[in-house]
Parts: C-alpha cells; structure tokens; sequence
C-alpha cells in the first residue's frame, strides 16, 4: 500500500512506476499529482482505480495493464484531456466509460484481452488516435460501432479473435488505415478472400457496399399492373352488361373509339366515361379481394 501522506508531498513528482507491486489500490491523494505526466501501475491486483485520479490532468501516458480493474472512473475522460497513451489490457472491462471518446488527445487506445461487449459509440471525437487495439475479447465483442470509420487518424486497428461478423461499411473511409488484424473472426463482411488480398481491398469493398446502399431503391410496381396481369382488370369479369365502362385494356379501349357508339368523341371524353363506369356502385363488388384473386380468375 501507498501511504496517503507520502503521494500528497511529491507535489512535484512527474513519473510514478509502481508496477509489479501487489497493490490493492491506490492512495485518493494520488489526486495531489497535479504535474505528473506519466502512471505506471500495471502488474498489481487493482479492483479499481480512485476516481481523484481525473484530477491528474497533465497525465500523457497511464498503464494499468494485468490487474483485475471490472471498471475505469466515469468521468475520467472529461478532466484527463492530455492523455495520449492509455493501456488496459489484460483486466476485466466489460466496457469503456462513454467520456473515453473525449480524450481528444489521445493516439494509442490497448483494451485487448478484456471482457468489453461494445466500444463507446462517438469514437469520431477521437480526432488523433492512431492505434486501436480491441483484440482477444473473444466472445464478448460481436460488433463494432459505425463511428469508428470516422477516426480519420488511425493507422493500425486490431479487432482479431473477437465474435465480430461484419466490418461497418464507414471503415471504407479509414484513408490512412496501413494495418489491420480481423483474424479469429466469424467474418461474413468483408469476406476473407477480400480480407486476404490487404487493407487497400478491404476498404475498397467496404466503400462500394456503403455507396451500394445509399443507392435509391427500385421503385414498385402499381398494383394496377398485376390485376392486368392476372386478368382481374381487364373486363372479363361479369356479362358483357356488367362490363360497360369497366374495360381499360389497351385493345377495348381502341374498339371503344371506332364503335358507332363512341364515333366523333374525343378521346378523353371515352375515358372518363370509362373511370365514370368504375366508379358506379354495381361495379364495386368486383373489387373484393375475394373476386379480384380467386382461383377462378387467376387461372
């Protein structure tokens, strides 16, 4: 154990190497630190972290690899906003606090071999991380979230030997990406000959899957064209009294024209007496769905 008195008078103090000690925790006063830039504390038996350490806001670099921390301080991303190099693996996160993504500063983010189920959602805040490493979660993390095509910093990302199916298709947009581990994946997206051929196709993959699907869809076809098709609309349903006005296929519509009845009548004068016939109250049984799809008709 560290005594509390003894971290309240280094006020000075920039670099702190405690590592491989057995703590059980560290000291409040650890808060004191206001000038350190360096934390070391990895290799211990660390359940969790003060939460006095956000007041350490000069801190660039804190290693708590190999203990047993479940959870980091809440809020510790609010107040540590130079950190530039933050390692946790080998704990038992079972995920990052939200305020992670507003350590703007920071370059190198080392959470593998924890029990994280997901990664905080606006990892775009994140403007100069260069490194990601998230591998051997194993089967906790099965996704990742959409922001983390928008790190447009990062150079190497490890997700390998996770649970994860598919890459987000915003990774396409990774410009500097030179480096990345999805081995140990149940990968469906990209597929693995993709993955093989290097980062360079697997982005390109991803961006055309993206613009695919920002693509607008096929329009649908009228209901109107499939009771032609299926000759429910096309005046053969009822005697050839019931049909009057009810005909609308291309070749009645033109016998309608050269008919005595019709002679010297416009076109459109033809064709609202036909919608006229649709609209008659006689005429509405024969829009029952019973009627329009019966076995009768569409055979």
């Amino acid at each position: 154990m560290i005594p509390e008195s003894l971290t309240a008078r280094m006020l000075n103090l920039v670099v702190l190497d405690v590592h491989s000690n057995q703590l059980k925790s560290l000291p409040n006063s650890i808060g004191c630190l206001s000038k350190l830039k360096a934390l070391n504390v990895s290799c211990n038996l660390l359940v969790s972290l003060p939460r006095t350490i956000e007041n350490c806001r000069s801190l660039e670099e804190l290693n708590v690899n190999f203990n047993k921390l479940s959870r980091l301080p809440d809020t510790m991303g609010f107040e540590l906003v130079n950190l530039k190099k933050l390692s946790v693996n080998s704990n038992k996160l079972v995920f990052l606090p939200m305020s992670t993504s507003y350590i703007t500063s920071l370059k190198i983010l080392d959470a593998r071999l924890n029990n994280l189920r997901s990664l905080p959602e606006d990892l775009e805040n994140l403007i100069n991380l260069e490194v990601l490493n998230v591998s051997q979660n194993f089967q906790y993390l099965e996704t990742l979230p959409y922001s983390i095509g928008l790190l447009l910093s990062l150079v190497e990302l490890d997700v390998s030997y996770n649970k994860i199916t598919t890459l987000p298709d915003s990774m396409g947009c990774l410009r500097k990406l030179q480096k990345l581990s999805v081995e140990g994946n149940p990968l469906i997206s990209p597929p693995m000959e993709v993955v093989e051929r290097g980062v360079p196709f697997v982005k390109e993959y991803l961006s055309e899957k993206m613009n695919a699907g920002h693509k607008s869809p096929t329009k649908k076809k009228s209901w109107v064209g499939k009771l032609v098709k299926y000759a429910t609309f096309n005046g053969r349903i009822g005697s050839r009294k019931d049909r009057e006005g009810f005909d609308v296929t291309p070749d009645h519509y033109h016998s309608l024209l050269a008919s005595p009845a019709y002679s010297g009548k416009s076109p459109k004068h033809t064709w609202n007496r036909s919608i006229e016939g649709l609209a008659s109250p006689r005429y509405l049984r024969m829009f029952s769905p019973a009627r329009l799809f019966s076995s009768k008709n569409l055979s």
